[in-house]
């Protein structure tokens, strides 16, 4: 660990441009109908994924599909890596055409025990400048979480039971094809999305694993298919239990009595938690 935290600090900044395409891949993965995107147009929340994409070589691609281990993230010496949840500030538009800068810094690396063994978070900051602007359009935090192998012993978490009294809710059926879209349009090699042999035969999974960010953007996408209308100010998520392309999973969501806040999750088909939400409107 003294090896890893010498990683906290370290930053890099990549550049890129707000174009029309992955926007139109993506409104077609969420199943909308075609329709030109007008110049200027502003990203919806999380959206902004689709850019500043991992671009390694084929020759620095580690077993798992990811890069090796190293350069900007620290090599933490486990092989299981997830997103474990994010939170965002947005704070001014991101739009089609702005030339944009994300600054990402080491914010934290810790470790614990827990009931399978070590785990080691780290946290990443990133900053999304727009036009060469002082102060950034959009800040997210971003926890990534390290696990062990998987053990024949480990000890499965109890599931959480998912809230009560949604207001909205969506079936999604996550099959290969919109695992596949997904990873494609990010440029996410990691095989547990993809690969039913590995992620079963390697990483001890019944299923293809649906990806924690396309649920947290199918859950935003359910507030703006309720609430067409409304600016997002802020957003988190956590991801509680993954989710398998075996079953359907639903989504949920509610708006607070206090008109600003927004309750979203999503469960799985027994019933259980497995991403807990909140928005903010302005």
């Amino acid at each position: 660990m003294d090896d890893l935290s010498a990683w906290v600090g370290r930053s890099e900044t990549l550049h890129d441009t707000i174009t029309v395409t992955p926007m139109a891949a993506l409104r077609a993965t969420l199943d909308y109908a075609a329709a030109p995107i007008a110049p200027s147009s502003a990203l919806p929340p999380l959206w902004h994924w689709l850019y500043f994409l991992p671009l390694h070589r084929q020759s620095e691609i580690g077993a798992d599909g990811h890069a090796r281990r190293g350069g900007f993230l620290p090599p933490v010496p486990l092989p299981r890596r997830m997103w474990a949840g994010s939170q965002f500030e947005f704070r001014a538009p991101v739009r089609v055409g702005d030339s944009v800068a994300r600054t990402s810094t080491i914010e934290s690396v810790n470790s614990k025990q827990g009931r399978s063994g070590t785990l080691v978070f780290v946290k990443v900051r990133h900053e999304l400048r727009c036009n060469e602007a002082a102060e950034p359009a959009l800040v997210e935090f971003h926890d990534i979480v390290y696990r062990e192998a998987q053990r024949p012993d480990d000890v499965v978490p109890p599931p959480q039971a998912a809230p009560t009294g949604a207001a909205w809710q969506r079936e999604i059926v996550p099959d290969d094809v919109l695992l596949f879209r997904y990873s494609a349009l990010t440029f996410n090699g990691h095989r547990i999305h993809y690969d039913r042999k590995y992620v079963t035969e390697v990483e001890g999974y019944p299923g293809l694993i649906v990806h924690g960010p396309l649920i947290a953007t199918l859950l935003m996408d359910l507030l703006h298919r309720q609430l067409p209308d409304a600016q997002v100010a802020s957003f988190q998520f956590k991801a509680v239990r993954p989710t398998f392309d075996l079953h359907p999973f639903r989504l949920n969501g509610r708006r607070d009595a206090d008109g600003k806040t927004v309750r979203l999750w999503a469960q799985d088909h027994e019933g259980w938690l497995t991403m807990d939400a909140t928005a903010t409107l302005r």
